[in-house]
């Protein structure tokens, strides 16, 4: 099975279980609610925010409050949750490495856990093309792998049955790509995915672009 199909019905067949164990209530996850207020301090009001990779839209739930939000996943399952739980955010079912909305199109860019499920040969392209449809003194925030992964798999994703992808870089050379399509980092921190799911830690990179 083609690594994104892995991805796209892995999501969709624990979509129910993932909004019922997580839903929108993101408590547990304190740290990574103090980065996304952090972002949004970045974003003018009334702003336009992409939530790339949204899943159920508990990220998105949020930033519409205050921010015009376009959330996109590959997940048909996860589409449907994110229009219920995030009604005043508007989605799109698609491959968040195929989008293709004008340049300078968003004040902010937002990739929670959704960048180390896309094959690390492809990531440099999906942060160039997020650098291309930010505005100037736009800002993203993404979150990456800390390990060399070429490609892994479970089989045994959340405690179903259904199969998972993952892929990325070490940190530094996360950190290298994003500078090298144009990026200036703001700063990058080691952040605990949740309790709940063991001792996993992301790489948290907050980035603006100046030119």
């Amino acid at each position: 099975m083609e690594k994104k199909e892995i991805v796209r019905k892995g999501y969709n067949e624990t979509a129910e279980i993932l909004n019922k164990i997580v839903g929108i209530d993101r408590k547990e996850e304190e740290e990574q609610l103090k980065l996304l207020s952090e972002f949004s301090s970045r974003i003018p009001p009334k702003g336009r925010i992409l939530d790339a990779g949204c899943g159920n839209g508990a990220y998105s739930h949020i930033l519409s409050e205050n921010f015009e939000v376009i959330g996109v996943d590959i997940s048909e399952k996860q589409i449907e949750l994110a229009k219920q739980n995030a009604p005043k955010a508007k989605f799109i079912c698609q491959d968040m490495t195929k989008i293709n909305f004008p340049d300078e199109y968003f004040d902010g860019i937002l990739a929670y856990y959704s960048i180390i499920h896309i094959p690390r040969e492809e990531h440099q392209e999906v942060l160039r093309n997020f650098h291309r449809m930010l505005k100037i003194n736009g800002v993203v925030l993404c979150a990456f792998g800390t390990k060399d992964d070429p490609e892994s798999y479970n089989g045994d994703f959340f405690g179903t049955r259904a199969k998972m992808f993952w892929s990325g870089f070490d940190q530094e050379t996360s950190q290298k790509i994003i500078q090298e399509v144009g990026f200036k980092i703001i700063w990058s921190k080691l952040v605990q995915e949740s309790p709940k799911w063991g001792e996993n830690y992301h790489l948290f990179v907050m980035a603006e672009k100046l030119y």
